[in-house]
């Protein structure tokens, strides 16, 4: 078999091989079936949402409570908060957020709205630092939760950077999901709207994930020229018109990515 290129980065959608261990992805898949809107699953749901079988899912589940990472009352599988150590062997092995947090407590002084630093995991953004100054999703916001990369504006202005062939591997496989009426569910949409955010150097989602949620986004691009995380500011749309989301938030978006450019 041919030795990968150093410094290479595994392709997350390439499967098999030697060194892939599939009882692993499938481990990973039943603890990643369980979130915020569903902290609480049945066997036959956690199954159907990790594309197991029953038979599966219960083996893996009763190993997670074996080891307590997850807890069982007799019907319903919960996570247990011994799943915390996962994530924060991440946490605790990168500065990333500890370097991001002044940043965006800084726009969001400078714009009085909340601002966030994500990055990309597979097709789904996923929020590495936050600074709220209220909340303005159904949803609650933090460290650790993902959200679609297609209609978000974080996820666009890092997706508009990927290499050309990324893109269209990105837009085959993607399943473009309206989240309210004004999402963009048209692959040919989508590509423009990259290519607009590419041009611009910005991204704007006008209530495309939540109605009455609008927000901008940058790219952080690095000094080596790539782009692995983006900052935005969030507003609701009641108090920002669409049209001023640029004026109003992108010169302190800019100013403060540029400080960024040469720390990360």
């Amino acid at each position: 078999m041919k030795e990968p290129t150093a410094g290479a980065a595994p392709n997350p959608h390439d499967r098999g091989g030697r060194e892939f261990v599939a009882s692993l992805e499938k481990g990973l898949a039943i603890i990643e079936a369980f979130g915020p809107d569903q902290p609480r699953l049945t066997l036959s749901d956690v199954a159907k949402r990790a594309g197991v079988t029953r038979a599966a899912a219960r083996r893996y589940l009763h190993t997670l409570a074996k080891l307590n990472y997850a807890d069982f009352d007799g019907r319903y599988f919960s996570l247990s908060p011994r799943i915390l150590r996962l994530g924060y062997a991440y946490l605790s092995s990168s500065s990333l957020s500890e370097r991001l947090q002044p940043a965006l407590e800084r726009i969001s002084s400078l714009t009085g709205e909340s601002s966030s630093a994500a990055m990309l995991d597979g097709d789904d953004i996923v929020y590495v630092a936050r600074s709220a100054t209220q909340r303005i999703m159904s949803v609650s916001l933090g460290v650790g939760i993902r959200l679609p990369a297609y209609c978000t504006s974080l996820g666009r202005a890092i997706l508009a950077h990927r290499p050309a062939e990324e893109i269209e591997s990105y837009l085959k496989r993607v399943k473009l999901e309206p989240r309210t009426p004004k999402t963009i569910t048209r692959k040919a949409d989508l590509r423009a709207a990259l290519e607009d955010v590419r041009r611009r150097g910005c991204a704007v989602i006008d209530e495309e994930l939540e109605l009455g949620l609008r927000s901008i986004s940058i790219p952080l691009v690095q000094a080596s020229g790539t782009v692995r995380i983006a900052l935005n500011v969030s507003t609701q749309a009641a108090r920002v018109a669409a049209a001023d989301m640029e004026s109003r938030f992108l010169p302190h978006l800019r100013e403060v990515g540029e400080s960024l450019r040469h720390i990360l």
